[in-house]
């Protein structure tokens, strides 16, 4: 089951700049950074995650058009959820990528062309528990 969204990511090809626009448009800086492949920012009333990935990175081609963004929801058990979502007719798009300690990221495409991303992710949890 969908829990929570977790993670919005978005693509770019040169991510220094992208850190700079994200930075100046959400007023803070990222609190996370992969050298050369990944930065995100926590925002909101919920510290929602907003990353960029390297376009290199990305599990499609994102040069054909608008890149669009891969929206992660937050569940139990990563491979149960994926193997459910293949029975009911999506096809595989991105296998389970260890992203750190804690957050596993899969995505599949739905029987309509969307891409669902589905994400094993600690940050989510540790929210959910502080609220309890």
């Amino acid at each position: 089951m969908l829990r929570g969204l977790t993670t919005t990511t978005f693509f770019a090809d040169d991510l220094d700049a992208a850190s700079a626009w994200y930075s100046e448009f959400f007023g803070l800086q990222p609190y996370f950074r992969v050298p050369g492949g990944y930065i995100e920012w926590r925002l909101g009333d919920y510290q929602h995650e907003f990353g960029i990935v390297a376009t290199a990175h990305a599990p499609h081609d994102v040069h054909r058009g608008p890149a669009g963004a891969v929206t992660y929801w937050a569940v139990d058990d990563l491979q149960a959820t994926l193997d459910r979502l293949i029975a009911l007719g999506a096809r595989p798009h991105d296998p389970p990528t260890v992203r750190g300690e804690g957050f596993v990221t899969a995505g599949v495409v739905d029987p309509f062309g969307n891409v669902l991303g589905v994400m094993a992710n600690a940050h989510y949890f540790d929210v959910l528990g502080k609220r309890a």
